[in-house]
């Protein structure tokens, strides 16, 4: 069964208060690098990530490497990682992935940057809505954000 219908148009955005979702690719490799190895330990306390392997310290080219299997994902449509910008800084990143749990039928994470930690709240809360409204998702497991 494909993780998403064959005639489901995938969204190529999301315009959020102040930032806007692109789909991840090997354009935004430094950008997003930098956005991330400043920020792991941020990054493993939000909720989702808590348990994950990642991040971890990677290279430049492992990280490219890594941008590129991503977007092979969502040529093929096997999954769906999108990169959180203001202007050109990329400040984050969504991931839409099957659950491996029976429960669900997609995983959903999102972090953002140390810098922009006041962003998590908003883009759980955007993303959310957003899946709701255009995703053929019936349970989407997303970590709920605390204020």
């Amino acid at each position: 069964m494909p993780f998403v219908p064959p005639d489901f148009r995938v969204p190529g955005t999301l315009d959020g208060p102040g930032f806007i979702l692109v789909p991840l690719g090997p354009q935004h490799n430094e950008r997003d690098y930098d956005a991330w190895t400043s920020s792991m330990d941020h990054i493993h306390a939000t909720p989702g990530f808590g348990s994950s392997e990642w991040p971890k310290a990677m290279t430049l080219d492992e990280n490219l490497a890594d941008l590129v299997r991503h977007g092979t994902d969502f040529e093929e449509r096997t999954g769906f990682t999108y990169s959180v910008l203001e202007g050109v800084e990329v400040v984050g990143c969504v991931y839409i992935y099957p659950s491996a749990d029976p429960g669900h039928d997609a995983d959903v994470r999102s972090w953002v940057r140390a810098s922009r930690a006041e962003l998590d709240e908003v883009l759980w809360q955007e993303v959310s809505a957003w899946l709701a409204a255009e995703w053929p998702f019936e349970h989407a497991r997303y970590a709920a954000r605390v204020s």
